[in-house]
């Protein structure tokens, strides 16, 4: 009875396995991981992301836009400030401008934006100076603003300070007196005989005294013999010296006949 007790229980629960199984997969598939369910959500899901990614490039090329605006804008501006810049390049009624050449058909478009443009000014603007305050650099307040004044300081005593001081009258006295030079910053430092000596070289420096006289166009020299001096004295003839002998020949201080 006990063997047939246990093969009974293992077969219930064998049943009760296979029956839960069989629930718990119904249930799930059914209310938890409903297989329709997820299709529809998953569609749901495919349909907004196809809206959000529509909406998206929506706004990169409205943003691609702007900024093609800005870009736009910024080299117009840069145009016209180059256009107000270069404002002397405009033609005239008697000189054509490097934008309106005469061997062109039609003139530049730059041309015509140098016609619409004003010159560029050149003015200084006026700097605010860091002391000048007004009204409406004043912080906001229900009462006008108050300016600080500093109490006055009270008089100076006119009584002698306690302790070993001079009079002022001493004092201003010994300040303002006049200078007293000593000996040797009054007098000079060269000597009355080193003073004349340079006068003396300074006068002949200024006043120098010729004997010979130069006169390039008197007949003064006329009659005067030519001196010529030592050097020119000899005359000239070409030594033999390296072409014959390279020393000199006593023949009559030799010992022997050679």
């Amino acid at each position: 009875q006990t063997a047939y007790f246990i093969m009974k229980m293992n077969f219930y629960n064998e049943m009760a396995v296979r029956i839960q199984k069989r629930w718990r997969g119904y249930y799930v598939r059914k209310y938890i991981h409903n297989y329709y369910a997820l299709k529809r959500y998953l569609q749901a899901v495919s349909v907004n992301n196809a809206f959000v990614r529509s909406e998206l490039q929506v706004y990169t090329k409205m943003k691609e836009n702007e900024e093609k605006m800005k870009d736009l804008e910024k080299k117009e501006k840069e145009k016209k400030y180059q256009a107000r810049k270069m404002h002397y390049l405009l033609s005239t009624e008697q000189i054509p401008g490097i934008y309106n050449s005469p061997f062109r058909k039609s003139p530049d478009p730059m041309e015509l934006l140098l016609q619409k443009s004003k010159p560029l000014s050149h003015r200084r603007q006026q700097m605010k100076s860091p002391f000048a305050y007004e009204l409406h650099d004043w912080p906001t307040c229900k009462k006008p603003p108050a300016f600080v004044t500093a109490l006055p300081l009270p008089p100076i005593g006119r009584q002698k300070p306690q302790g070993p001081f001079r009079g002022t009258a001493e004092v201003l006295c010994q300040r303002y007196k006049p200078l007293e030079p000593t000996l040797r910053a009054a007098e000079s430092i060269n000597s009355p005989l080193e003073k004349a000596r340079e006068e003396i070289k300074s006068e002949k420096c200024r006043n120098p005294i010729h004997d010979n006289e130069f006169l390039p166009f008197s007949s003064c020299r006329k009659n005067e013999k030519y001196e010529p001096s030592v050097c020119r004295s000899g005359k000239y003839v070409q030594e033999a010296y390296g072409t014959k002998h390279f020393r000199e020949v006593y023949p009559k201080k030799w010992v022997a006949d050679k």
